[in-house]
């Protein structure tokens, strides 16, 4: 029984551990830093190669675009283990003997498996590295972040020189992230029964889009009217002969604007991260967009650009129409609610 005249203490706020040695992660970051200089090295000589006046001066040599790939992987695992409370040193240790492996034993399955690897894990990772987003701009800056992540993944994975079939490549890719994904937010959200009934809604809204378009795409593939399909591709090309490429229909429409809104959620209710989730179908294309033999740098950039752009409006409007439906009324209101307390979460490269 407390003494008369004593205060009650005062309340603790939540507190996160500060995430792992500023030494590791100064290292870490090291490695990755190394790794996709050497990636840009490789790849800025091999577009410079074809120049007459420049030659083989400054080439890179041939290895380097593999050491490079496999030091990115590297540390992108490390770094996806440690935001996750995963083992860090054997994700870190097997994504390097895989790479190693790769490189070293040639062939087609062990470079488009590390590959296949580098996209999954580079995507996944992107998504988890992203923080609350109380405004609106916060959460742009958070799918703008997610995007330079994927985009490192894709020079690694074109680094590991995969032999591939496109299509495949990129829906496998694109299924084992967002098992993987799903499997680490199942965690973070509470798990099914934290997400309520808009939630509910929400989940299965996007897992309907998301396998609806790729079906919908196979199956125009294989067996849609000639005609259509030919409408479809046609004004695909004709919109890339003006512009120079032609957006990702998924990245525009589902994956970054679920990253868009999904990071604003996170700010008030856990359920942010179910959303947050299907940014994958954002992440995966960006990080695999690089692994047709038949795409040049140029046009890749140029697709991805569209795409964010595209995206990132349609995730603003959604923020909009959200805080416009559930949000407090007016200008005022809105400022006291960005200003006030929010849901806290850990520092970006702490643990989840």
């Amino acid at each position: 029984m407390a003494a008369p005249g004593a205060t009650a203490p005062a309340p603790t706020e939540a507190t996160f551990p500060d995430g792992p040695r500023r030494s590791l992660l100064v290292f870490w970051f090291g490695v990755l830093l190394l790794g996709t200089a050497a990636l840009g090295w490789s790849a800025v000589s091999g577009a410079l190669s074809d120049v007459t006046a420049v030659g083989d001066a400054g080439a890179a040599p041939e290895w380097l675009d593999g050491v490079g790939a496999v030091a990115v992987v590297t540390s992108l695992s490390w770094l996806l283990a440690t935001r996750t409370a995963g083992r860090a040193l054997v994700s870190a240790g097997l994504a390097l003997v895989l790479g190693v492996a790769s490189l070293l034993v040639g062939g087609r399955v062990l470079p488009t498996g590390a590959a296949v690897m580098t996209c999954v894990v580079g995507s996944v990772y992107a998504v988890m590295v992203t923080v609350p987003a109380v405004t609106g701009l916060k959460a742009v800056r958070e799918a703008l972040i997610a995007a330079l992540v994927a985009a490192v993944a894709a020079f690694a994975a074109v680094g590991f020189e995969p032999t591939v079939a496109t299509e495949r490549f990129e829906i496998v890719a694109l299924l084992l992230a967002l098992v993987l994904v799903l499997a680490i937010v199942y965690r973070l959200g509470a798990g099914l029964h934290g997400l309520g009934r808009r939630g509910m809604i929400v989940v299965a809204i996007g897992l309907g889009v998301l396998f609806a378009t790729l079906a919908y795409a196979e199956l125009l593939r294989r067996y849609g009217a000639q005609s259509f399909v030919s409408s479809v591709l046609d004004f695909a090309d004709w919109t890339s002969a003006r512009i120079g490429a032609f957006p990702r229909p998924l990245v525009v429409l589902l994956g970054i604007p679920a990253l868009v809104w999904g990071t604003h959620v996170r700010a008030r209710r856990r359920q942010g991260w179910w959303f947050c989730a299907f940014g994958v179908a954002a992440t995966v294309p960006l990080a695999t967009g690089l692994v047709s033999p038949d795409t040049a740098y140029l046009e890749a950039g140029l697709r991805a650009a569209y795409s964010l752009v595209l995206g990132l409006l349609l995730g603003w409007l959604v923020i909009r129409a959200d805080l416009a439906l559930t949000g407090p009324k007016g200008r005022g209101g809105r400022r006291a609610e960005e200003a006030g307390p929010h849901r806290p979460e850990p520092r970006r490269f702490a643990e989840l």
